[in-house]
């Protein structure tokens, strides 16, 4: 998939916010916060995780971020564990450096970390590693239909 499937998506779903096309790459925190112009807190990082009974899921925390291991294991019940490269286009239908919370097969749930609380307007990805989008947090609770958790380090 590509941003073209998450604007598909948008438009299916009556999200008017805009995918933002990139010349470089987006593709890790800092490569995206450079390009934006942002902050690093302020990308939106998606991580594609597989939890011990085998659901895939999209969590999506502050750039800046790090999964708290004990918390992770005290709300899903085991480690987290990220998908290989491979596995992640395959089972998200996003490539490495652009997966996202969006246009994903009806199968995963996403879960948005209280870590992007922080800010008023974040940046996930939008299907590609040189794509993003802009969203405030009420339009990304709206957008994903997420699931508040509290699974990262307090800094």
């Amino acid at each position: 998939m590509s941003w073209e499937s998450v604007k598909k998506h948008f438009d299916d779903h009556n999200i008017p916010n805009e995918i933002i096309l990139l010349k470089e790459s987006s593709a890790t925190v800092e490569l995206a916060a450079k390009a934006l112009g942002r902050e690093p807190g302020e990308i939106a990082k998606s991580l594609a995780l597989r939890l011990k009974d085998g659901r895939i899921i999209i969590l999506v925390v502050c750039g800046t971020a790090r999964i708290d291991n004990r918390k992770f294991k005290e709300t899903f019940q085991c480690k987290a564990q990220m998908l290989s490269h491979d596995e992640t286009l395959v089972l998200t239908g996003h490539p490495v450096g652009g997966v996202c919370p969006f246009a994903l097969p009806d199968n995963i749930t996403v879960y948005l970390d209280e870590s992007l609380k922080r800010y008023e307007v974040v940046y996930p990805a939008a299907g590609t590693a040189n794509s993003a989008v802009r969203f405030t947090i009420e339009e990304l609770v709206t957008a994903t239909k997420g699931s508040w958790v509290s699974i990262t380090q307090t800094n």
